[in-house]
């Protein structure tokens, strides 16, 4: 009898044996990547927080979930106009809170007759006729690393202008608000 030439079966076997391994190893690198880009995009980008309360009526609604970029102030703070998510005090135990940044550090806030004023001029968010001034009553100046925030529903909102939560400095900021998602996550847009 003759033999085959090739292969034998335990040849085959080991070189089935290797290739198996050589794929399984290319889906685990695969999956490792896969997870650690989900983590970065998560961390940077999809914090997911809902709204709580009225403060930010007539542009974000209670119970609106919106989404955080962690990212986009690592380099540079928070800029009049933005949305902004804190942490009163940075307690990470505690619920975030969602209002609006009217001034930045340096500038001088004064609430009187109902108006808000930074740096001596007038500031429109659309708010109505400011009921309660707050600490700002009298003038106030920012520190170098402080932010006052207010809601936009500014008559129905805790924010800078109580002392429990004062001005709101970068360490206390976890992101930006940057998309507002609806019902049943259909897309609803970008945050003004």
């Amino acid at each position: 009898m003759r033999r085959r030439k090739g292969l034998s079966f335990s040849s085959k076997r080991r070189n089935m044996n290797s290739h198996i391994m050589k794929e399984l190893g290319s889906w685990s690198t695969h999956i490792l990547c896969a997870v650690f880009f989900a983590v970065v995009v998560v961390y940077f980008f999809g914090m997911r927080i809902s709204v709580i309360g009225v403060s930010m009526e007539n542009t974000l609604f209670s119970g609106q979930q919106i989404l955080v970029s962690r990212l986009s102030y690592l380099l540079t703070g928070p800029e009049e106009g933005d949305i902004v998510v804190f942490r009163h005090r940075g307690n990470k135990n505690t619920h975030s809170y969602v209002k609006r940044v009217v001034a930045l550090p340096g500038d001088e806030v004064h609430i009187k007759d109902g108006k808000l004023y930074v740096n001596n001029n007038i500031v429109d968010y659309g708010y109505d006729k400011i009921m309660d001034p707050g600490i700002a009553e009298t003038a106030i100046i920012l520190e170098n690393d402080e932010y006052f925030v207010m809601g936009d529903n500014c008559n129905n909102s805790e924010d800078s202008r109580s002392g429990n939560i004062g001005p709101v400095t970068k360490d206390m900021i976890e992101g930006r608000a940057w998309f507002q998602l609806g019902s049943a996550s259909s897309f609803i847009g970008f945050i003004k």
